[in-house]
């Protein structure tokens, strides 16, 4: 299915009808008396607090999938630290290992120099030469309290750098329980604002729900006044109405002169009787057209009688009509009938005659004429 792209005239046309319906429609919808709600909207009321409450549920939900994530990644970072460990303590034992398997001091080129002289040479010391000296007088001098000070400063620095190392891992734990407190300190001020605020929406919902349950009470003890009110105006008016001239026809109050010679008017709307000259009038006009509708009738009488005389003659003159045809007819078919058995003697001859021919094999001219006199 290929789309049609519209020209930009009808498109434009097309947005504007819309528009304008849609503006239509919120008109009718905004002025329709059935649907314009007086007051407070109960049901609009109800969904925005139910909208509300699952606002919430979802918020809550979010921050808990949040505080799962941020435990899940706390564990996962917790395990790539142990496992960081482990491999740089699997690594400072591999070290040691080479160090003790592959770098020893007595398999160095100055093993003689550092660990003695103790079966360094096979050679006897007197029948070494000049060249072959290593160690001169007075050059190894206090080498063994040198070494023991070295030692000593490196057991003293292998002791500082566990205790720096304790102090910053005691220090990291320290920190992270302050983080740790912290965070669970936020929650528990989260937690606590969040219970404060509930309290304060459910506060506000309260006091908007008996604001709400006043306004209502208002109105209907207002729309009950106005019920009331128009009632006793109703009743003050049926009493003013039945009481008035109009209903009771004054014919007195209802007549006002003119002046000029004029007869008096007479209100309508104070009394709507008629004097005894109308009266008199009325009834002389309706028995006018009593007689004239008797007259009518009279006259639509005879013209129907007439009508029936001549529709009887007519239909008798049409049956006498039809009797004759009927006759005719039978007229006709009577002479039909004696024309057919003519024909069918006739027919009955001239088998009769072949028949006989068949048989004598001889034919009779006196026959012939017979047969010839007789149809003719």
């Amino acid at each position: 299915m290929h789309k049609v792209d519209l020209p930009v005239d009808q498109s434009i046309e097309k947005a504007v009808e819309r528009r304008r319906s849609a503006a239509t429609a919120r008109k009718d919808r905004i002025l329709n008396t059935r649907l314009r709600v007086m007051g407070l909207d109960l049901d609009a009321l109800n969904q925005q607090v139910q909208e509300k409450k699952h606002q919430q549920n979802i918020e809550r939900q979010r921050h808990k999938a949040f505080e799962k994530l941020t435990e899940y990644h706390n564990d996962i970072l917790l395990l790539q630290d142990f496992d960081e460990r482990e491999k740089r303590a699997a690594l400072q034992t591999d070290l040691a290992n080479y160090w003790a398997t592959q770098q020893r001091e007595e398999d160095s080129s100055d093993a003689d120099l550092k660990c003695g002289l103790k079966g360094a040479f096979r050679i006897p010391e007197g029948e070494l030469g000049p060249a072959s000296m290593q160690i001169f007088q007075g050059e190894d001098i206090g080498e063994e309290q040198k070494r023991r000070e070295q030692m000593k400063q490196t057991e003293r620095d292998l002791r500082t750098q566990k205790e720096d190392n304790v102090r910053r891992h005691m220090g990291n734990k320290h920190r992270e329980m302050l983080v740790s407190r912290e965070l669970v300190h936020q929650d528990l001020r989260g937690v606590q604002q969040a219970a404060l605020e509930e309290e304060c929406k459910k506060a506000a919902r309260i006091a908007l729900d008996n604001y709400n349950r006043a306004l209502a009470a208002e109105r209907a003890e207002r729309l009950k006044e106005e019920h009331r009110r128009e009632e006793r105006e109703n009743l003050a008016e049926m009493r003013h109405t039945v009481a008035s001239d109009m209903m009771t026809e004054s014919a007195e109050t209802a007549k006002r002169e003119v002046g000029g010679g004029k007869p008096p008017r007479v209100l309508t709307d104070r009394w709507k009787g008629m004097s005894p000259e109308q009266l008199s009038a009325i009834h002389e006009e309706r028995e006018k057209q009593c007689l004239e509708r008797q007259r009518q009738q009279d006259a639509e009488r005879i013209q129907g009688a007439a009508w029936d005389l001549k529709l009887l003659k007519l239909s008798r003159e049409a049956e006498e009509k039809e009797t004759k045809a009927a006759e005719l007819r039978r007229q006709r078919r009577i002479q039909m009938d004696h024309y057919n058995m003519q024909q069918a003697r006739e027919q009955q001859a001239y088998q009769e005659y072949l028949n006989k021919k068949l048989y004598t094999n001889r034919p009779t001219k006196d026959y012939f004429n017979q047969f010839n006199t007789s149809s003719r």
